[in-house]
C-alpha cells in the first residue's frame, strides 16, 4: 500500500481510473482465491494479485483524500486562477506558530463570494499590539486573494510548497485583525473542544509562578503543543539529542498506558471487567491524543497502544511488529499523507529499531542491581532506536548529537515520573486544589531539565552538523541494518556475506556521490531579497560573490543548505564583478550606476542588480542578449517595467523572485 501511495505522488492517476483498477483487481483476487482455496498452498498468482491489489488500494486512498478531486474545491474557482480578491468565509481548524509578522492558522474554506467551497489554506493575520488570538472553530469572513503556493526559489531550499500540499493545503490568505469579521465562536468539533480545554489548563497554570520556558515545556510534554517553545530552548533540546521528548509520541503514550493499566486493574474483579477495562483505557488514550492535537506521532502511538492494550488485557500473545504494521495500515487508510510526515517516519523506525535490536543487545550484559539494570535498559533502548532512525535523521536534519546517550540515560528513566507528576498537577490545577509548593517544585524540575540539556548543547565538540546524506545513502544504510539484524538472528557465513555485500554497496554509492560532487560545475545567481548573491560552484569549492554586510555560513540558511547538500568543503568570498565568463559564455552585470562598456564583445546574459536606471530597449537593441536576469536586489516597479519591455522585444526575462535562482551548468 505504501508503494501505491508513493506511486500516486510521482504519477498522475485520476480518481476514476484508480477506482476502476481497484475494483477489477479485487474481483481478480477473489476469483484466484476461490480457485486456489482447495490447494494446501497458495500459488504465485495469488501473491502477485494480492500485491497489485494493495498497490492499487494505496493509489485509490490518495485520490479519495485529495481535496482537489472535489468539484467545489477552491482551486477550481476562477478567483484562484486570476488572483482577484474575494469575500471568503472560513473556519479555523488549527493554530500554527506565529512568525515575526503574522499570526498563522490552518483554515477550512467554506464559501467564496457566497458560493459553497471546500479546501484548506494557511491564514496569515498581520500581528499588532491590539491583536487577539483567534480560536479553533471560529468562523470568519475576510476579503483576500487566494495566493497559490510557490516553489522554493533557491536550490537545496526546504520545499514548503510540497510540505503543505501533502497536507492538502494549496494556498495562503493574508489579512489583518481590523479587516476580519468573526461570524461564530461556537465550538463545533472535538478539535475546538480540545483547544478550549488546553486554553483552560493554561489559564489555570498561569496563576502559578511558572516561567515562560517552563510553561512551554509543560505544554509540549503533556499537551503536545510546541508552538510557544522559544528557538533557544528548542535548539538546546535538538543539540542534546532529546527533541523526541518534546513530541508526544510512543514513549509518552506507552508510559500513560502502563499507568492506566495499573489504575484500572481493580475493574478486572467484576464480571466482564477486562472488557470494561480495555474500553476505559482506549477512551483515555484517545482523549489524551485529541487533547495533544492528533499529530502524526501521537495518532500512531494511540493506535498502536490501543491494540497493545487489547492484547495485554485479553491475555493474548502480542507481536509488536504485527501491531506496528496494523496501526500503520489503519492510519494510512485514514490519512495517507502521514507517510510524508517526518515524525511519523521517525516514530515507526525508532520502534522497529527497539523491537528488533533491543533483545539482542540487552542479553550482552545483565547487571546485578536494579538501578544499574534500569540505566543499562535506557542505554540499550537508545542504541537500538538509533539503528532505526539514524539514516533518516542524517537525511532530514544533517546532524548528529554525540551526547544523545547521556541525555537519554539520564532523562528516560525519570520521564515517567515527570509525566505522571505533570498530569496530576494539571488535574489538581483544574480542580483548584493545587498547592503553590507542588507547582513550584514541578517548575524547578522542568527548569533543571532545561538547564541540563542547555549544558549538553554547549558541548559543541560532540555536536556534528552539516552532514551530507543522500537518499541513496539512506536506502543502502537500511540494507546494512537489515543484514546486521539477520546476522544476529542466525550467525552464519551467508549472513556475514550479506553484511559485507551491503557495506560494499554503500561504499559504491559513496564513491559515485563523491565523483558526482567533484565534477560539479555551476554558475548560480541566487535569489536574495534586497541583495545580490552569485555562486561559482566547482567540485567541492564554492566561491561567493556578494554584497552581504554579514556573511555567515552557519547562520545563513540559504548558504548552509546549499553547502551541506552539495558536500562543499571550501567556501571563498569575493566582491561582485562586472563580467563573468562561464563555459565560454559571458554574463554582463549592470548595477545601480547603469554603466557598461561592451564594445569588444556581446554578452549572452545580462544581470540587472540594484535597480539600474538604464534604457532597457537600447540595451537590448545594442547587445542583443539571449536572456535578461533580474535578481532580488531590484525594486518591484523596475521589475514590472523590464518584464514588459522584454515581452515587447521578445527577449526571455528571468526574474528570480518568480522563477527562482538562475543556474548555468
Amino acid at each position: 500500500m505504501i508503494i501505491g501511495i508513493l506511486l500516486s505522488h510521482y504519477f498522475s492517476i485520476s480518481l476514476y481510473q484508480s477506482a476502476i483498477l481497484t475494483i477489477l483487481l479485487c474481483i481478480g483476487l477473489a476469483i484466484i482465491y476461490f480457485i486456489s482455496k482447495p490447494l494446501f498452498t497458495k500459488n504465485v498468482w495469488f501473491g502477485i494479485m494480492a500485491f497489485l491489489t494493495m498497490i492499487s488500494i494505496g493509489i485509490l486512498v490518495v485520490n479519495i483524500h485529495d481535496h482537489r478531486n472535489f468539484k467545489n474545491h477552491y482551486s477550481h474557482s476562477n478567483n484562484f486562477e486570476n488572483g482577484n480578491p474575494s469575500f471568503i468565509t472560513l473556519k479555523i481548524t488549527d493554530r500554527l506558530k506565529s512568525n515575526n509578522y503574522n499570526d498563522r492558522y490552518v483554515a477550512d474554506i467554506l464559501k467564496i463570494d457566497g458560493l459553497e467551497s471546500v479546501g484548506l489554506a494557511i491564514l496569515n493575520i498581520n500581528n499588532d499590539s491590539i491583536s487577539k488570538p483567534i480560536n479553533v472553530d471560529n468562523v470568519l469572513i475576510i476579503e483576500s486573494k487566494l495566493y497559490p503556493l510557490t516553489d522554493p526559489l533557491n536550490p537545496s531550499q526546504f520545499n514548503y510548497k510540497a510540505f503543505l500540499e501533502n497536507k492538502n493545503i494549496y494556498s495562503q490568505l493574508y489579512t489583518n485583525y481590523q479587516s476580519l469579521y468573526i461570524v461564530s465562536q461556537e465550538k463545533s468539533s472535538v478539535f475546538g473542544l480540545a483547544d478550549a480545554f488546553r486554553a483552560a489548563i493554561n489559564k489555570r497554570l498561569k496563576q502559578y509562578n511558572f516561567g515562560a520556558n517552563e510553561l512551554s515545556i509543560i505544554n509540549a510534554l503533556i499537551l503536545g503543543q510546541r508552538k510557544e517553545i522559544s528557538n533557544e530552548i528548542y535548539d538546546d533540546y535538538k543539540k542534546a539529542g532529546a527533541i523526541h521528548i518534546l513530541a508526544v509520541s510512543g514513549l509518552h503514550v506507552g508510559i500513560i498506558l502502563l499507568f492506566l493499566n495499573f489504575f484500572f486493574k481493580p475493574i478486572e474483579f467484576f464480571k466482564n471487567g477486562h472488557i470494561y477495562k480495555i474500553t476505559l483505557i482506549i477512551l483515555c488514550l484517545w482523549s489524551f491524543a485529541i487533547v495533544a492535537g492528533l499529530s502524526a506521532s501521537v495518532t500512531r502511538a494511540a493506535t498502536m497502544f490501543s491494540l497493545v492494550a487489547i492484547g495485554m488485557n485479553l491475555k493474548r500473545p502480542v507481536n509488536t511488529l504485527n501491531i506496528l504494521a496494523i496501526s500503520a495500515f489503519i492510519l494510512l487508510l485514514i490519512k495517507p499523507s502521514f507517510l510524508y510526515d517526518v515524525g511519523f517516519q521517525l516514530s515507526y523506525m525508532a520502534v522497529i529499531g527497539i523491537v528488533t535490536f533491543y533483545p539482542y543487545f540487552y542479553r550482552l550484559f545483565k547487571p546485578k542491581y536494579w538501578v544499574f539494570d534500569k540505566i543499562w535498559q535506557a542505554f540499550v533502548v537508545s542504541i537500538a532506536a538509533q539503528f532505526g532512525i539514524l539514516p533518516i535523521s542524517f537525511f532530514y536534519f544533517h546532524q548528529f548529537p554525540g551526547l544523545f546517550l547521556l541525555s537519554n540515560v539520564v532523562i528516560i528513566p525519570i520521564l515517567g515520573i515527570i509525566l505522571g507528576y505533570g498530569i496530576t498537577l494539571i488535574g489538581l490545577a483544574l480542580l483548584g486544589l493545587l498547592p503553590n509548593f507542588v507547582a513550584t517544585f514541578y517548575g524547578n524540575i522542568i527548569s533543571w531539565m532545561n538547564n541540563f540539556f542547555k549544558w549538553i548543547s554547549q558541548q559543541e565538540v560532540f555536536y556534528f552538523k552539516d552532514i551530507t546524506f543522500n537518499l541513496l545513502e539512506v536506502i543502502t544504510s537500511y540494507f546494512i541494518v537489515l543484514a546486521i539484524y539477520q546476522f544476529y538472528k542466525a550467525k552464519s557465513f551467508k549472513n556475514i556475506s550479506y553484511i559485507l555485500a551491503t557495506i560494499i554497496l554503500f561504499q559504491g554509492v559513496q564513491i559515485y556521490l563523491k565523483q558526482k560532487h567533484k565534477t560539479a560545475n555551476e554558475f548560480i545567481i541566487f535569489h536574495k531579497s534586497r541583495q545580490t548573491l552569485i555562486g561559482l560552484h566547482q567540485g567541492e569549492t564554492l566561491k561567493f560573490h556578494h554584497n552581504l554586510t554579514d556573511f555567515n555560513k552557519s547562520q545563513n540558511q540559504l548558504i548552509s543548505n546549499f553547502t551541506t547538500d552539495n558536500n562543499i568543503s571550501t567556501i571563498k568570498e569575493d566582491s561582485i564583478q562586472s563580467i563573468y565568463t562561464f563555459n565560454n559564455e559571458k554574463i554582463l552585470v549592470i548595477d545601480s550606476l547603469g554603466i557598461y562598456n561592451v564594445s569588444s564583445f556581446k554578452p549572452e546574459y545580462i544581470l540587472l542588480r540594484n535597480s539600474p536606471r538604464v534604457n532597457l530597449d537600447r540595451v537590448l537593441d545594442s547587445l542583443n542578449p539571449k536572456l535578461i536576469i533580474a535578481d532580488g536586489s531590484n525594486y518591484k516597479s523596475y521589475l514590472r517595467r523590464w518584464k514588459s519591455t522584454c515581452e515587447k522585444q521578445k527577449t526571455p526575462f528571468h526574474q528570480t523572485s518568480e522563477k527562482g535562482a538562475f543556474i548555468l551548468k
